[in-house]
């Protein structure tokens, strides 16, 4: 590699990101919001405590089991097809040929050049599949670790997001002084997650904080006033 030619740029976590996002919003969010509405309905931070470690405890196992069996089915998918594939180039060898020839046909490539790679590129079976399933069916290989990967990315993420709403009830006394300091390090918390989610994922940095943030303080303010009524 030249290093005299300017270096491409691109990003390529895209899979922990997503998974980190998942996880981090949701483990914001759904515990802040339950601290909330018991926070409206008990004058208890023991209380609080208990239901919100036993749902971050539940939430966490629950999405990373979600984001294992995401990523299983993913890999699985993509072996079934492979398979397919496979079959298709032996059996139906005159099909994927024409098929083979029609993408290169998309990319503007002359009837000519399109009979000479593809006939190259159907020599190495294996070559020829990896082809089709990333230019015909628009199919990547999983990372054989992605299911685990996810599942620990997500899991973990929701942890550290719960605790940022609960913690503050660990060192108050009752549960209006709890909730108030909890609201204002979870809006401070989901407005930088925001602005991180946005950078990241190359959204305008404002309107991606200020989104997130307005989802938790909804479905706080909801809960909190639900718990009220039913007290």
């Amino acid at each position: 590699m030249n290093p005299t030619l300017p270096q491409e740029q691109h990003f390529q976590a895209n899979a922990i990101v997503r998974d980190f996002v998942i996880g981090m919003s949701d483990g914001l969010t759904v515990p802040f919001a339950l601290a909330a509405g018991l926070s409206g309905a008990i004058d208890s931070t023991a209380i609080v405590i208990t239901a919100g470690l036993a749902e971050i405890a539940a939430g966490s196992i629950a999405m990373g089991l979600g984001g294992y069996l995401a990523g299983q089915s993913e890999l699985e998918h993509y072996d079934n097809e492979e398979k397919r594939e496979y079959e298709e180039i032996e059996k139906l060898y005159d099909v994927e040929i024409r098929e083979t020839k029609e993408i290169f046909a998309a990319y503007g490539l002359s009837e000519q050049n399109q009979e000479l790679i593809t006939k190259e590129i159907a020599k190495d079976p294996k070559k020829w599949v990896d082809f089709m399933m990333r230019f015909e069916l628009g199919l990547e290989r999983p990372d054989k670790n992605r299911a685990r990967q996810s599942a620990f990315v997500i899991g973990i993420s929701y942890v550290v997001g719960g605790m940022v709403p609960l913690a503050p009830y660990f060192f108050t006394e009752d549960t209006t002084t709890g909730l108030m300091y909890s609201t204002v390090t979870t809006l401070l918390s989901l407005i930088v997650f925001g602005v991180v989610k946005s950078k990241l994922t190359g959204q305008p940095l404002v309107k991606g904080a200020l989104r997130v943030a307005l989802v938790g303080a909804l479905a706080a303010g909801a809960a909190f006033l639900i718990g009220k009524l039913i007290a």
